[in-house]
């Protein structure tokens, strides 16, 4: 039985990750919470790992946030994410941990990126610039595995996944994504009756979504492959509008009111649309539909606030 420690377990995709290690079998799952472990400190983290000696780790935590949050709190992000990826890869090296995966973002890509972005366009542009500290980090933990792969010989590697959503998100209304973000904001309205709802943006950037269900079976089918890419995205290969989304969100939940948009609120990057042909090639492709996903993503969120477990 292989040692498997899943930092970040508590987050929507580190649950996820549970979730999978549990139904597959075969894995002594080690977790932690932050007053156990810090990830941001590196004598906490050196030292768990060292007395764990875990298999394999995988690095899902992560401090995250849509544009509001990657926008006003830009130096909170590059500096606990570039903090947790050091830590994390370092200190698996020293405990002579032999496999690691890293969890990074669709957004280490340039704004004007290729569509659909091959993850050979990383580093060939300028960046998104409101969500640029965080993708910073997350290249830079990106090639912390890589170098550390071609010098010590470790089989450190890293996936790329989309824009995500599903069971555990967060809800806040500032700091959350998009989809969680949606679902709040139409439950409440159609709770209130409101006759209109007013969304972020012109509503015509292009996003792709993944379950992240799906970024789980990814990740175990990625840790199964003797050779895998360095990097690699993780999608679904097809995308839809923010105002498309939105009116699949409202009809998901039930409003029947009115969309806006408001143009002077910021668009962000206008597609973000992942290339996943390279994963693909090594056998994995995504199962979970998005109207089932969106349909169950729901249902979470009104089973949360019922247990008044929401992330709020």
């Amino acid at each position: 039985m292989k040692k498997i420690y899943i930092a970040g377990h508590r987050g929507m995709v580190g649950s996820a990750l549970v979730r999978k290690a549990e139904a597959l079998g075969g894995y002594e799952i080690l977790t932690t919470t932050r007053a156990e472990v810090d990830l941001t400190d590196q004598t906490s983290v050196f030292n768990y790992l060292e007395n764990n000696k875990p298999d394999i780790v995988i690095i899902a935590a992560a401090k995250v946030g849509g544009i509001h949050a990657n926008s006003t709190y830009p130096a909170d992000f590059i500096y606990e994410n570039l903090a947790i990826a050091s830590n994390l890869v370092e200190g698996s090296r020293r405990a002579e941990v032999p496999r690691a995966l890293f969890l990074g973002s669709s957004c280490i890509y340039p704004k004007l990126a290729p569509q659909p972005m091959p993850e050979d366009c990383l580093l060939t542009s300028p960046l998104e610039c409101t969500n640029e500290a965080y993708a910073v980090a997350k290249i830079a933990g990106l090639k912390l595995c890589q170098h550390y792969r071609a010098q010590h010989g470790l089989l450190y590697h890293s996936a790329m996944p989309t824009n995500l959503y599903g069971p555990g998100d967060n809800y806040h209304p500032e700091n959350s994504h998009v989809i969680p973000a949606l679902i709040r904001r139409f439950h409440e309205a159609k709770v209130r009756g409101d006759k209109s709802v007013t969304i972020w943006g012109t509503g015509t950037p292009r996003r792709e979504f993944l379950h992240v269900d799906d970024l789980a079976a990814a990740c175990f089918h990625l840790l199964s492959l003797d050779n895998p890419p360095d990097w690699v995205n993780v999608g679904v290969g097809d995308d839809l509008t923010i105002l498309n989304l939105a009116q699949l969100v409202a009809e998901t939940v039930g409003f029947t009111g009115e969309i806006l948009t408001d143009p002077s609120k910021p668009d962000g990057t206008p597609r973000k649309l992942m290339d996943i042909t390279k994963i693909q090639g090594t056998g994995w492709n995504p199962i979970i539909s998005f109207k089932d996903g969106l349909g169950a993503a729901y249902g979470d969120f009104l089973a949360s606030l019922e247990a008044g477990a929401a992330r709020l």
